[in-house]
């Protein structure tokens, strides 16, 4: 049997050049250790929470860094809660660092999405995510 290639879509008739949407930028998978929980045995320890961050921004062209959220802006601010000291929740957790994520005012959404391994037993983890938009 022969199977004939496809034919390439034919281009647009009208013209139009492709317009920019929105542009999303992402860190998957930060880890970091935090004193975390309420239970008392969670007390005085870290444990290892794993971070997703998706920062939804306007349609604007990126050329150059300063363009754009860096990655690294994420990474500090996560940082910067588990240097503030104990948190309670995994929700009073992401919930900072939505609202950290938002300082910045080209972010328009911002999803966080904290696992916290080991916590349930017999689970990978669990965990929350957040939305919280302008």
């Amino acid at each position: 049997m022969t199977v004939s290639p496809l034919p390439f879509p034919a281009a647009p008739v009208s013209g139009d050049a492709p317009r920019r949407e929105a542009l999303t930028v992402f860190v998957r998978g930060l880890k970091v250790e935090a004193g975390i929980g309420v239970h008392a045995h969670e007390q005085g320890r870290l444990q290892t929470l794993v971070i997703d961050v998706t920062l939804e921004l306007g349609p604007m062209p990126v050329e150059r860094l300063a363009d754009t959220i860096n990655y690294e802006t994420v990474a500090s601010a996560a940082r910067a809660i588990v240097a503030e000291g104990h948190v309670g929740l995994v929700e009073t957790f992401a919930e900072r660092l939505a609202v950290a994520c938002l300082d910045d005012g080209r972010v328009r959404r911002c999803t966080v999405r904290i696992e916290k391994p080991g916590a349930l037993e017999a689970a990978a983890a669990a965990g929350c995510e957040l939305v919280l938009a302008r």
